[in-house]
């Protein structure tokens, strides 16, 4: 989404937006593996989990190896970063490359704090504030200002669609997993919140996401057809119908690559309206 809005006011370099994707699947992947670790440590990996089995649940990596593969990981990711914005920026933006390396050694450490650690705060009912402020204005606002080296405050609508529907994922996931977490200690959002109010809270988040997304469209272009990426909309305003009739935990399992997939389509439609239409 950062990449279609830098697309409002320039064309994107290449390279910026290569490195920009790999630093984003590195930062994932080493999420991944701080999560399956620190569940697996923890014992919140148990049997009665819904989702797909881990690798240290399954018994496919130790966990030593695990811990290895997270520190290989992390140093990958530090190396693509300093590529990042030594193609980004020029050594006299100082301190501006010395706020986004501050930024991306931060995003690290969320990555791998969600589950890892005492003080992990996924454990603590902090996972949705932390999704929403990395993956959403961070990941929005600070892949823009890579390219345009400027932001705009029209651009945290956007910015704060993709916040609120990362955070959406999160919450189907900790919906179809409340019954083994709350077991396990793991007291997320939901666990607070409980079942129901779980659901309502995922319908705020997904009504949050369009009504951004459609006061952005109406700033910029009013509704046209140029704003056709609010098509995108429609498969979650159809998950919103099947998440309402959900009273199996289970269930929610399929929802979530829906719901992943139709961020990722919204985002790729902005990218073609602001690059080709705007």
């Amino acid at each position: 989404m950062g990449t279609a809005l830098a697309a409002l006011y320039l064309e994107p370099d290449t390279t910026i937006l290569i490195l920009a994707l790999i630093t984003t699947v590195g930062l994932q992947v080493t999420s991944n593996f701080a999560n399956d670790y620190g569940d697996g440590v923890r014992g919140t990996d148990n049997e009665e989990r819904i989702g797909p089995e881990r690798a240290l649940q399954a018994g496919l990596l130790s966990r030593s190896e695990l811990k290895k593969g997270i520190i290989i990981s992390v140093i990958i990711d530090i190396i693509l970063i300093t590529a990042l914005l030594a193609t980004a920026f020029t050594p006299s933006e100082f301190w501006t490359i010395a706020i986004f390396l501050g930024l991306g050694l931060a995003s690290i450490w969320a990555a791998i704090r969600y589950t890892v650690g005492a003080s992990a705060y996924g454990y603590k009912g902090l996972g949705d504030l932390f999704v929403f402020l990395f993956f959403g204005l961070l990941s929005v606002l600070g892949t823009m200002y890579l390219f345009t080296k400027e932001l705009s405050l029209i651009a945290l609508l956007p910015a704060m669609t993709i916040g609120a529907l990362s955070t959406a994922v999160l919450n189907l996931n900790n919906l179809r997993d409340s019954i083994p977490d709350k077991k396990a200690g793991k007291i997320t959002l939901v666990v607070n919140l409980g079942f129901e109010r779980g659901k309502i809270y995922h319908y705020i988040l997904l009504g949050t996401a369009f009504l951004c997304m459609l006061t952005f469209a109406l700033y910029t272009t009013g509704l046209s057809w140029s704003s056709f990426y609010l098509l995108a909309f429609i498969p979650i305003i159809v998950h919103t119908s099947t998440v309402y009739g959900i009273k199996d935990p289970r269930m929610f399992d399929p929802e979530l690559k829906k719901l992943a997939l139709s961020t990722f389509l919204l985002a790729f439609l902005c990218f073609i309206a602001f690059n080709y239409f705007l």
